[in-house]
């Protein structure tokens, strides 16, 4: 009796103390709503959310470091290790053990899942996306495996934002501010680059943003940056001196560069893709593993700098070491070789992409940010070292292998991203290299209007777009995305039958608040429409009224609209046909409702008004 008097009164305590909590929490939301206006409010959450993903970015590059050298640390330089065999695969056990038990959900291509929480899911990330990326990806990237942590930490950064602005209960509009801000933080904190930062919430994760956006991102952005030079001190990503300076008449070089990167990125894409679809026709998860795994293993043990992120290959080839990228592998002894360099290029760039689909592919966690500036670093030293020795330029004033790595790692990512901007100022703000912008802006233009060409989307948003659920720059297509023809259909129309005399349609109609009738047979497909209009001349005949029937003068109507048609789509139908008013169908051509443009324009200005931030 005791026990349980005791018991009573803790589990009394408790919920005392929870229910406690919980009114305290509602009255510090009731008084921000009365004393703090929304803008203001924002910005200072904006502040926090900065903050909180600045220190995700930090807590994920120390954890990849330490996991990553303390594997390594030992590993020989002059020779193939054997625990590359190893190690990446059991990266991706982990992971994949962390995701299946724990997480109990996909949380892989980091970047997609908020683009589709920002379109389909009123921007509503769960709390276990605030940690459970940098868990997985760290296990994922610190063991080898051959991918970037700037997609899970922009997932980490999108979800601290959701969560944050849903526990203060914030508008829609507010909430995705709030998501954008953390990716922009998240990205700002592990490249410390701030614009670029600013730039990837425009570019790749597509928002209409206003002019009343600018201060929460710059906050968020500096804030998240702030953070990581905080902790990790001052200097950029890579270190890069310019020793070479960059000429006038070397931009026809630079032209021809950025038309590479494009086809580069445009291989980066399509391969990405379609190595991942083969992978999701394997139903065992345990056989993808084993086919990711090993292949993972087998190219990281032949070619060493696809282990991890690749940024020590990338920090070795942007200060002009080529013959470095020969460390512990089992090809040291052909550092000095002309054609064994241009072949481990040429290797490292083309089968990153096949380490990256296999990491994801067999259960790893992690983006694809660094793996295409991997590949576009490659990239331009490829071309440059090619160029070079093929006695084409004068042997006293080659091209710059320096500057080109920059230049093809901006390049690429501005192609496979789609995001020219941000390839331009992260490559400069990563490394330094502002002397280089304007073959920057050449390349990363060049590269993007290319890919373009083929795709005319991202590695990111693709996936997406397919099953046209992406929410797009353009506002128009962006807000018919998040309209749903349910919402949208009226019901409210009188029913008539074919066999119907004129005199049952005179009295329907007088009845009826509606000068449009859907006519349906017994089982209620749709057969055709009767407009007032077209019957005005012989409703006021009582001498026709048993004499002709709806189906004389029904007509057939210009489309039919089926349940569950994307809104693009039926706009486009409704400009083909010229109607205000459409029928709606099921798919067994049963009558469901109209759609009418009227309807359709009200609820896009109330959506609009929803989701835009002022």
């Amino acid at each position: 009796m005791a026990q349980d008097s005791a018991r009573h009164t803790i589990h009394a305590h408790d919920g005392g103390a929870a229910e406690g909590t919980a009114n305290w929490w509602k009255r510090l939301i009731v008084w921000r709503e009365k004393y703090v206006p929304d803008k203001t409010f924002v910005v200072v959450l904006a502040l926090i959310v900065g903050i909180a993903s600045g220190l995700a970015a930090v807590l994920l590059k120390t954890l990849i470091g330490l996991i990553a050298g303390f594997l390594t640390s030992r590993f020989h330089i002059d020779q193939g290790n054997l625990l590359y065999l190893v190690f990446p695969a059991i990266g991706i056990a982990l992971a994949s053990l962390y995701v299946y038990y724990v997480a109990r959900e996909p949380i892989s291509h980091g970047v997609t899942r908020v683009l589709y929480a920002l379109a389909l899911k009123k921007s509503r990330l769960k709390i276990h996306n605030m940690y459970s990326s940098l868990i997985a990806s760290s296990l994922t990237i610190g063991f080898g495996g051959s991918v970037g942590a700037e997609g899970p930490i922009v997932f980490t950064g999108a979800a601290i934002g959701s969560n944050l602005g849903q526990a203060f209960r914030l508008s829609p509009q507010k909430l995705a501010m709030l998501v954008a801000c953390g990716a922009a933080a998240g990205i700002a904190g592990i490249f410390k680059a701030p614009i670029a930062g600013m730039l990837f919430t425009i570019e790749v994760l597509m928002l209409d943003l206003t002019a009343g956006a600018a201060i929460p991102l710059i906050t968020a952005s500096v804030a998240g940056a702030t953070v990581a030079y905080i902790f990790t001190g001052y200097n950029v990503e890579f270190f890069f001196s310019q020793s070479e300076p960059f000429y006038a008449y070397r931009i026809p070089f630079v032209v021809l560069l950025g038309v590479f990167c494009g086809f580069v990125s445009l291989y980066f894409i399509t391969l990405i893709d379609r190595i991942e679809a083969r992978f999701k026709r394997l139903r065992n998860r345990w056989i993808r593993f084993v086919v990711g795994g090993i292949t993972l293993s087998i190219l990281i043990f032949l070619m060493p700098p696809l282990y991890g992120e690749g940024f020590d290959g990338i920090g070795r080839l942007i200060n002009g070491e080529v013959t470095l990228i020969f460390n512990n592998s089992l090809f040291y002894g052909y550092r000095d070789n002309v054609v064994a360099v241009l072949l481990f290029l040429f290797a490292l760039g083309a089968f990153k992409v096949f380490a990256t689909a296999a990491t994801n592919g067999g259960g790893g966690v992690g983006g694809t940010f660094a793996p295409s500036l991997f590949v576009g670093c490659m990239a331009g030293v490829f071309f440059a070292y090619l160029f070079n020795h093929l006695g084409i330029i004068d042997s006293e004033s080659p091209l710059s292998i320096k500057n080109f790595a920059l230049m093809g790692m901006a390049g690429v990512m501005a192609g496979v991203m789609h995001a020219p901007l941000m390839a331009i100022f992260l490559t400069a703000e990563m490394t330094g290299g502002y002397e280089l912008f304007l073959p920057l802006l050449i390349v990363s233009a060049s590269s993007y209007a290319i890919c373009r060409i083929f795709t005319p989307y991202g590695i990111y948003s693709r996936r997406l777009a397919k099953r046209g659920e992406l929410l797009t720059h353009q506002k128009d297509r962006s807000v018919l995305t998040l309209l749903k023809m349910d919402s949208v259909i009226e019901k409210d129309f009188s029913v008539v039958h074919p066999d119907m005399s004129l005199k049952d349609m005179v009295d329907i109609i007088a009845q009826s608040r509606r000068n449009l009738f859907p006519v349906t047979d017994d089982d209620g497909k749709l057969l055709g429409i009767v407009l007032l209009d077209d019957i005005r001349n012989i409703m006021f005949r009582p001498d026709l009224y048993r004499r002709i029937q709806v189906h004389r003068f029904m007509a057939v109507p210009p489309a039919k609209v089926v349940v569950g048609t994307p809104m693009e789509r039926v706009m486009k139908t409704f400009d083909d046909t010229g109607a205000w008013n459409l029928p709606v169908v099921d798919e067994d051509g049963k009558y469901v409702g109209f759609v009418s443009k009227s309807k359709i324009f009200n609820s896009y200005r109330q959506v609009l008004k929803h989701y835009t931030y002022d």
